[in-house]
């Protein structure tokens, strides 16, 4: 597997965990919900930057759309 494949990978689980503990935070906070927006927020920086190194990983040829 290539480097930005992996890389691509572990964006997305950092994602998918961040969104795994905005939900738990949702759940468990009564009333404060400051780790819920902080949670929430570090998904969507996440999500910008993967966007951001897809555009750039395709634009320099390292990734082919369709290919695997």
């Amino acid at each position: 597997m290539s480097p930005i494949k992996l890389l691509i990978l572990v964006a997305f689980v950092a994602i998918l965990a961040s969104l795994a503990s905005g939900l738990v935070y949702l759940f468990k906070d009564d009333h404060d919900s400051r780790r819920v927006v902080k949670s929430l927020t570090w998904r969507i920086g996440l999500s910008v930057a993967l966007f951001i190194l897809l555009l750039l990983a395709h634009a320099v040829g390292l990734i082919e759309p369709g290919k695997l």
